[in-house]
């Protein structure tokens, strides 16, 4: 990197490895995911390429975190420089509006439950999926493989099997009781009615004949045809909200990426409503007036001003961030120096305080992340969800498909920001950033993690440009998080620090991580990739090295023995 100093002020030992390539980098969190991209890498593909076939056999092999009836947002970066974001974003069901859900009285503070839990668990919840669609256009737009080649690996995952790990069998085994309520679900999950083992077979067969089916057909399969005919059917069987209708009106959306600053470097990602990117800009801008290098990592001072940022920002997202199509959010201000220095001069370093928003208008917890990159320069940063773990909870029968439960993103509350409606996007927390500095690529992450996202890939952020620590070290790097209740706080955290925030006013809650496992690539000088992955998932970086044979080179004969 550029001007770029090899020194770090981590105090802990990464667990993993990264990993180094020329030709390419694929970053996701499941082996089985980036291997399939490295695939499409190996066999001439792009990085558009890569990150669609990794995206798809997510679905599989990560099915409590992805689906093809989920959503998110990809941002990409061509050889020319343009950045663009491709967003798919889920909707409200047009049969859904403000008081289709009855708040829970008993909910806890900062909690969208419904009475219930019909907005969070069955077809009730399920909103309008945006990512097959979103997908099979990004890759007719900049890949260079067909569809048949890049969904081949999940395919063959989904009808052949594949090793359940520990991080899915435990997932399992967290929502045991709610999968147990559906047949098709606890066939493939609980089979026996005991949640399935690590080192267990995965076998999908629905699911491989639903790929084989959008293969033929493309997205058409679930936006005007069978498998949507199949999904809407359903849901009215059950009295549920999603229609063919709905189906068929969905549209991706192209958008202008958000930038930012901080210290010098230019911090881009998605824009409203994706809520991410905003308020991490909205953070770095109260940060930038702080020596945080100076505070030292991971010392009270550092946390106090990272939970501060992080009470002030979901204060202002809870008022003003949503579908901008519905609500007018004011980004130049969140984004203003004025508005930074203002709020920035509001902290008090002795004790943390209950903060109001400071503008006007005019979310689930598991997802994943990936971040591909090949030697041309194209990067894909892509962060795609259903969700809660395994989303609505069940399956559309015969189609081995998991829909998404983002209705439970919105507030069942009326007259709010994030206040059902029909046709409204889901807001989202999601931050796939890439980070340059004088136009060039410093590094590209993001992560899953529900409404911890932003404020963790923040955290990566300032790990490496005030802590100027390894890429490695930087994803892996003990968390915190609040949205204005208690301060969760990792394992590797000093116990002095926990001690010193709490006589600071803190509500400090030990926790086994904060968000999910970071993907992260960081661009060297001499145009080598660098790809890492943290321990809070299965995430593994592949890079693509070597490359053809020197033109001329022959096997020449062995010389004829006499």
């Amino acid at each position: 990197m550029t001007g770029w100093k090899d020194r770090s002020a981590a105090t802990f030992e990464p667990e993993k490895q990264p990993a180094r390539g020329s030709r390419g980098m694929v970053v996701t969190n499941h082996p089985l995911a980036s291997a399939a991209g490295a695939e499409m890498l190996a066999a001439g593909g792009n990085a558009v390429d890569a990150a669609v076939s990794a995206l798809f056999t997510l679905t599989v092999v990560e099915p409590m975190m992805v689906g093809i009836l989920g959503g998110g947002f990809a941002h990409l970066r061509l050889p020319d420089g343009t950045q663009t974001i491709l967003e798919g974003q889920g909707r409200c069901p047009l049969a859904v509006g403000p008081d289709t859900f009855i708040p829970d009285p008993d909910a806890a503070p900062g909690m969208l439950d419904a009475v219930g839990r019909r907005n969070s668990v069955g077809r009730a919840s399920v909103a309008t999926p945006g990512n097959l669609m979103a997908w099979c256009e990004m890759l007719a737009r900049h890949g260079s493989m067909s569809l048949a080649d890049v969904v081949e690996p999940a395919i063959r995952h989904a009808s052949r099997g594949f090793a359940a790990t520990a991080y899915l069998a435990d997932c399992v085994g967290d929502c045991a009781a709610d999968l147990a309520q559906d047949p098709e679900i606890a066939r493939i999950f609980l089979p026996g009615g005991v949640p399935i083992r690590a080192g267990a077979r995965v076998i999908n067969a629905d699911y491989a004949q639903t790929l084989a089916t959008v293969v033929r057909e493309g997205p058409a399969a679930l936006y005007q045809g069978a498998l949507g005919a199949t999904l809407a059917s359903d849901m009215a069987r059950h009295g549920a909200y999603l229609s063919e209708a709905d189906l068929r009106g969905y549209r991706t959306h192209d958008l202008a990426v958000l930038r930012s600053t901080y210290r010098g470097f230019e911090i881009s990602g998605p824009p409203p409503p994706c809520a991410g990117p905003l308020h991490i800009g909205q953070m770095l801008g109260i940060l930038e007036g702080f020596d945080i290098g100076a505070d030292g990592f991971g010392t009270p001072d550092n946390l106090h001003r990272l939970a501060e940022a992080m009470r002030i920002a979901f204060a202002d997202r809870a008022a003003s961030t949503a579908d901008p199509d519905f609500v007018p959010v004011p980004v130049a201000q969140l984004l203003s120096p004025d508005y930074a220095a203002r709020r920035r001069s509001e902290i008090d370093m002795a004790h943390t305080r209950d903060w109001s928003p400071g503008v006007v208008p005019g979310e689930g917890a598991n997802t994943t992340h990936l971040t591909v990159a090949d030697r041309d320069g194209r990067i894909v940063c892509a962060t795609q969800t259903i969700n809660s773990l395994f989303g609505a909870r069940y399956m559309v029968p015969g189609t081995g498909m998991i829909p998404n439960n983002y209705l439970y993103v919105f507030n069942p509350r009326p007259g709010l920001a994030n206040s059902l409606a029909p046709g409204k996007r889901v807001t989202s927390s999601m931050a796939p950033l890439i980070v340059l500095r004088d136009g060039k690529p410093q590094f590209a992450l993001g992560l899953p993690g529900g409404l911890r996202i932003f404020p963790s890939a923040m955290q990566g952020v300032i790990n490496l440009i005030d802590h100027q620590m390894s890429l490695q070290e930087a994803v892996e790097a003990p968390r915190v998080w609040t949205q204005g209740f208690a301060l969760e706080i990792e394992p590797r955290i000093s116990d002095a620090a926990a001690a010193e925030l709490g006589r600071r006013g803190h509500a400090v809650q030990r926790v086994p991580n904060v968000g999910g496992g970071m993907c992260a690539i960081r661009f060297h000088e001499n145009g080598d990739l660098e790809g890492a992955a943290c321990w809070r998932a299965d995430g593994t970086p592949i890079g693509v090295g070597g490359g053809p044979a020197r033109s001329g080179v022959r096997f020449l004969p062995e010389a004829r023995r006499n």
